[in-house]
C-alpha cells in the first residue's frame, strides 16, 4: 500500500525548489500557523497590512486561515473564526446552528486551504518541479480556483478544469489567474467528465501532475487539522455550561471538509457526522444519479477521501430548498422580511456569507435538528464554503425566470416553504451495513476507473486506525518539512 501522503525527499529537486522560492521571496505557512495566527512572524503581518485579500502575492499564503479579519485589504486576524449563528427565527428549530464562513479566504472560498495541502507536500519534498510540471486542478468550481491561486503564489504552472455550466464569475476570475482553463461538458454532477479529461492530460502531457481533490488525502488532512480546530474554538466560545455538541453537517463534495467532522468526533465522542448530498442525485442515499443545481458538490461517486466508516447519517437536500434559502438570504426584500421577524441587523449583514452550497449545509443542519429533536442546549456546526459573491449571476437568472423583482411576499413564501417547511424525509441513519454499502461504491470509480489500489480500499475499512488514524497524525510531520524548507530559504 502507498504512503498516505508521500513525504519522501528528492534532495536534488528540493534544493532547486528552495533556490526558486528564495528568488521569489516565498515563505510557506505551517498548519500550526493556520490554526493559530499568533505563531505567524511579525514581519509577515507587517507585509499583510499593505496587501489586498485577493492579491496574487506570496504573502497571502499566510491568509489561508479561518481567522482573517473580514476586510478586503490590509486585515490581519481575529481571535475566533468568522462565523454566523442561524437564529431560531430563521431556522424554526431550537438547536444552535453555527456556520463558519469561507468568504474571507483569498479567492473567497476555503478551497485555497485544501489545495495548499495537496501541492505543498510535493514542493517541500522535491517531488514537484515548478519549472517543468503543470499542476492540474480538476474541480466543480472552487477547488480549481484555489489550486490556480496557490500555484500562482508558489510560482507553479497551473491548469484548471471545471464543468462548462458553472457560474460565469468562476470562469472570469480563472481566466486572469490560471495558466490554462479547460471547460468540460455538463454541470456540477458531471464529475466523470472531469476525470476523463485528466486521463487525457496524463496520456498527452508528460509534465502533468494531477491534484484530484476527491482522491488527495492532503485535502482531508487540512480540514481535520485546520477546519476541525477552528470549529472546536467556536464550540469552546459558545457552548457555555449546558452546551452539547450534537454533530457536524456537511455536504459531501470532495469530502475534504468531512475531515473536520472526524476531528470533532475525536474531541466529542457522542457527536454525529451527517453528510449531505443533492436529492436530485442521491448517490450515498440510493446509489443514484442525476443532475442538480447545488454548485460545488460533485457526485455520482463516493470520494476516495471520504471516511465512510465514521459517517453517521446521510441527508438528501432538494435543489429548491437550497436555492430558495439562498435567495431569501441574499435578496433585499428577503432580508427586509427577516428583519420584520426580529432577526438582528448583525445576522442579516452576514447572510451574504451564504452561497448555494452553504445554504444546502444549513438545510442539512435544520433537517438534522428536527430528526434528532434537538434542544436549545444542542450545537450543530457547518461550513459556508464560499459566499453570495460567487453567485450574483444566479440571482439575476432566477429573477429572469420569475419575470419580476423579488418582493417581501416572496421572502415570506420562500421562508415558509424552503426553511420552516423542511421535513425529515430523504434521510438515513447509517447502520454498519449501510456504511459498508456506501464504502463499497468507491470500488467502481477508484479501482476500476482511476486505477487505485484495492488493498488500500480495504485498509480504509478494515485497518481503520493504521489508515485514518495514521493520516490524522501527519500534520506535525508536514509542518516539520515546511519549517525546514523555510529555514533553508532564510540562510
Amino acid at each position: 500500500m502507498r504512503e498516505l501522503i508521500n513525504l519522501q525527499i528528492n534532495e536534488e529537486q528540493l534544493q532547486k525548489n528552495i533556490r526558486s522560492a528564495k528568488m521569489k521571496n516565498v515563505a510557506i505557512p505551517t498548519l500550526a500557523q493556520m490554526k493559530d495566527p499568533n505563531k505567524i512572524p511579525q514581519k509577515v503581518k507587517e507585509k499583510l497590512k499593505a496587501t489586498g485579500l485577493w492579491d496574487v502575492d506570496p504573502i497571502n499564503l499566510f491568509r489561508i486561515s479561518w481567522k482573517n479579519e473580514p476586510v478586503k485589504e490590509g486585515g490581519l486576524y481575529r481571535s475566533l473564526p468568522n462565523y454566523i449563528e442561524i437564529p431560531s427565527e430563521i431556522s424554526g428549530v431550537k438547536a444552535r446552528i453555527f456556520a463558519m464562513s469561507g468568504k474571507y479566504f483569498p479567492t473567497g472560498a476555503h478551497k485555497v486551504g485544501a489545495s495548499f495541502a495537496c501541492l505543498v507536500p510535493r514542493l517541500v519534498t522535491g517531488q514537484f518541479d515548478p519549472t517543468y510540471h503543470e499542476a492540474v486542478w480538476p474541480s466543480t468550481g472552487n477547488y480549481c480556483r484555489g489550486g490556480a491561486y496557490n500555484s500562482a503564489l508558489l510560482g507553479c504552472k497551473s491548469v484548471a478544469i471545471l464543468p462548462e455550466n458553472m457560474s460565469k464569475e468562476r470562469f472570469e476570475w480563472l481566466s486572469k489567474v490560471a495558466g490554462e482553463v479547460i471547460a468540460t461538458p455538463g454541470c456540477e454532477s458531471n464529475v466523470k467528465e472531469i476525470y476523463d479529461k485528466t486521463w487525457e492530460l496524463r496520456r498527452t502531457r508528460d509534465n502533468a501532475v494531477i491534484f484530484n481533490q476527491f482522491g488527495e488525502l492532503g485535502n482531508h488532512l487540512w480540514h481535520y487539522e485546520v477546519t476541525g480546530s477552528a470549529m472546536d474554538e467556536i464550540i469552546k466560545a459558545e457552548a457555555g455550561p449546558k452546551g452539547r455538541v450534537a454533530g457536524v453537517c456537511l455536504t459531501s463534495g470532495s469530502a475534504g471538509t468531512l475531515g473536520s467532522g472526524d476531528y470533532i468526533k475525536d474531541q466529542y465522542p457522542t457527536a454525529k457526522l451527517a453528510v449531505g448530498e443533492a436529492l436530485q442525485c442521491p448517490t450515498l442515499l440510493n446509489n443514484g444519479f442525476g443532475d442538480h443545481r447545488i454548485e460545488g458538490i460533485g457526485d455520482k461517486h463516493i470520494p476516495w477521501i471520504h471516511n465512510v466508516k465514521n459517517t453517521d447519517m446521510v441527508i438528501a437536500i432538494d435543489d429548491q430548498d437550497s436555492l430558495g434559502m439562498f435567495r431569501l438570504f441574499n435578496e433585499p426584500a428577503g432580508q427586509a422580511y427577516l428583519k420584520d421577524l426580529g432577526v438582528s441587523p448583525e445576522v442579516i449583514e452576514k447572510l451574504s456569507w451564504v452561497g448555494i452550497s452553504g445554504a444546502a449545509n444549513i438545510v442539512s443542519c435544520i433537517k438534522f435538528a428536527k430528526y434528532f429533536e434537538l434542544t436549545e442546549d444542542d450545537i450543530v456546526l457547518t461550513i459556508l464554503t464560499d459566499s453570495a459573491e460567487m453567485y450574483q449571476s444566479r440571482l439575476a437568472e432566477m429573477e429572469e425566470e420569475r419575470g419580476r423583482e423579488y418582493q417581501t411576499i416572496d421572502g415570506a413564501i420562500d421562508h415558509h416553504r424552503y426553511v420552516l417547511g423542511l421535513r425529515t424525509d430523504s434521510m438515513e441513519e447509517l447502520t454498519y451495513q449501510s456504511k459498508k454499502r456506501i464504502h463499497n461504491l468507491k470500488y467502481y470509480t477508484w479501482i476500476e476507473q482511476q486505477m487505485y489500489d484495492v488493498e488500500e480500499l480495504n485498509a480504509q475499512w478494515y485497518d481503520y486506525e493504521n489508515y485514518w488514524g495514521r493520516l490524522h497524525k501527519m500534520g506535525p510531520e508536514l509542518d516539520k518539512l515546511i519549517e525546514q524548507f523555510n529555514e533553508q530559504i532564510d540562510k
